[in-house]
This record gives C-alpha cells, sequence and structure tokens, in this order.
C-alpha cells in the first residue's frame, strides 16, 4: 500500500465519452458527408493550437469545417460535437466516493479544447467533485509530453511520489510513470474500484 495525497484523473475515456477523438469525428463526417481525408487533414494541422488553447472553436471550425460554403450551420456542427460527449456515471460515483476520504485532493488531467472542456464539465457534473481542471487548453501543453506532467503537478503543488494518475492510454501513462507519479491504466469501473481500493487500502461504497 502507498501514501497518496493527490488523485489525478483523466476525463475523457475514463469519467465520460471522449469529446473530439476519431470516433466523434467520423461520426461528423458521415453525418455533414464531409470529405474523410480532407477533414483529417486539416484537424491533424491544427489540433494541438486548439487543445492548446492558442485558438477557439470558431478558429478550428473554419479552417477544418466552413472552409468551403456547406449547407449547414456553424451552430448546427457545434451542438453536434457537443451531443457526442456522455458521462460514466459509474466512473463519476467512484470520484464522487473519494471526496469523502479528507486525506486526498482530486484533480484533472485532461487534453481537451477549452470550449468543450467547459461544456463537459458542466454536463458531467464533476466541478463539485474535482478541486481543479489541469487541463491541456488552460496548461498551454498536451499530455503525453512531461512537461505537461510537470507543470500539472507544479501548480498542484503535488510530489510525484504522492500522486495517482488515472488514464485510459498507455502512452500517458508511460510518461507520468517516467515522472515519478503511481498510475492505474483504467479498463472499466469495476477495475478502476478494485485497483483503487487496493492502492489505496480501503473500501469504496456502491460496488
Amino acid at each position: 500500500m502507498i501514501t497518496i495525497r493527490h488523485i489525478f484523473f483523466d476525463i475523457g475515456g475514463v469519467l465520460g465519452s471522449n469529446g473530439w477523438d476519431r470516433e466523434q469525428r467520423d461520426r461528423a463526417v458521415q453525418r455533414f458527408k464531409l470529405d474523410p481525408e480532407d477533414f483529417q487533414y486539416r484537424h491533424q494541422e491544427v489540433i494541438n493550437e486548439w487543445e492548446e488553447g492558442r485558438i477557439t472553436i470558431d478558429e478550428y471550425l473554419a479552417i477544418t469545417v466552413f472552409c468551403v460554403p456547406r449547407n449547414f450551420s456553424r451552430q448546427e456542427f457545434i451542438e453536434f460535437m457537443y451531443s457526442q460527449s456522455v458521462p460514466h456515471e459509474d466512473v463519476v460515483s467512484i470520484a464522487r466516493a473519494l471526496t469523502g476520504h479528507s486525506r486526498y485532493t482530486l484533480m484533472t488531467l485532461n487534453n481537451e479544447a477549452d470550449e468543450l472542456n467547459r461544456y463537459r464539465i458542466k454536463k458531467f457534473g464533476i466541478s463539485e467533485i474535482f478541486e481543479a481542471f489541469l487541463s491541456s487548453c488552460w496548461l498551454g501543453v498536451r499530455k503525453p509530453t512531461p512537461k505537461f506532467f510537470e507543470r500539472g503537478l507544479g501548480i498542484a503543488q503535488a510530489e510525484p511520489a504522492t500522486s495517482l494518475f488515472i488514464d485510459d492510454r498507455q502512452q500517458n501513462i508511460t510518461s507520468a510513470t517516467a515522472c515519478g507519479m503511481s498510475c492505474i491504466l483504467f479498463r472499466s469501473a469495476p477495475q478502476l474500484r478494485s485497483d483503487l481500493e487496493r492502492l489505496l487500502g480501503l473500501e469504496l461504497p456502491g460496488a
């Protein structure tokens, strides 16, 4: 059993569905009949800038979608983007249960663009669970770069040795581990609950 003071959750893929990953973009391509190769190319050109907070959603869409006339509105497309966000209530309940243990400080560490991030925090109902949202759009850097974790830990004033990071992607786990953090590779809510109980030496309600 290890001593943990800070617990950091990823959002997309852990606390809820991904916001604007390949699966969500593929749905948009089909729904709005976009050229998949052109859209993917344009997306890759600007995704870093968008998720690091250097451009707005309007600027992102001007480059990726509304670079040519469309038979749908920008607001219609944005509403579709938002509709792809669905909370994983079973995981949110685990995070909520951890707030009952005062020795833990809960925060998030995630890659997300500003507008989607704000919407998803509200949609998932997690603003009262986490003390801070250390997101790429506000940190100015993305996972899995070491600077992301260094900056997040610095803002949280958290020591790597007493920090636990939960994420669904191995590349992010690898970088966090290299920074000295303990990690759980998320696969399912039951697996997460079991791993947390084992690592933290406690029993979480609602199993």
